[in-house]
This record gives structure tokens, C-alpha cells and sequence, in this order.
């Protein structure tokens, strides 16, 4: 009795294994079903919720991607003149 468990134990992993794995794509990539009020409701109560820091942290990115920008269009190589 004890063989026919260890028989069946890495088929029952595996089957396992693959029904969650099913479960979890299905809920990854499940249709958003909110309404346009519902969507903009949910995108203001998670502004409202960020801390001061994570607010700081936003604003020092964009002000680094601002900056890179410009490093990046004043650094660029002038055009070659026509032959």
C-alpha cells in the first residue's frame, strides 16, 4: 500500500503544480469589469494614500528624467553638413 503512494505522489505534485499555475494566469489576466467611475474613484483613493515620501520619491524621478532629457538633447552630436 505504501509503493502505490509513492507511485502517485510526483503525478499528484505536478497536476497540482499546473492548477494553480492555470488559477493564477486566469486571475492575471482577468477582464477589468469596473465602470469609468469606479476606475477614476479607485485612481484618487490611491493618490490620497501615498505618504509624503513616496509623493517626494515621484517628484525627485521626474525631476531626474526632466534633467536627463535635457542632458540628452543638448549632448546629442550636431548634424553632419551636406556633401
Amino acid at each position: 500500500m505504501g509503493m502505490i503512494n509513492e507511485q502517485y505522489k510526483k503525478p499528484i505534485i505536478v497536476a497540482v503544480v499546473i492548477v494553480v499555475a492555470l488559477l493564477a494566469y486566469s486571475v492575471l489576466t482577468m477582464k477589468d469589469t469596473r465602470n469609468i467611475s469606479e476606475k477614476v474613484s479607485d485612481a484618487v483613493q490611491e493618490m490620497e494614500n501615498r505618504t509624503p515620501g513616496q509623493e517626494l520619491g515621484d517628484a525627485v524621478k521626474d525631476a531626474g528624467d526632466k534633467l536627463g532629457d535635457k542632458i540628452k538633447e543638448n549632448t546629442e552630436p550636431a548634424p553632419l553638413p551636406a556633401p
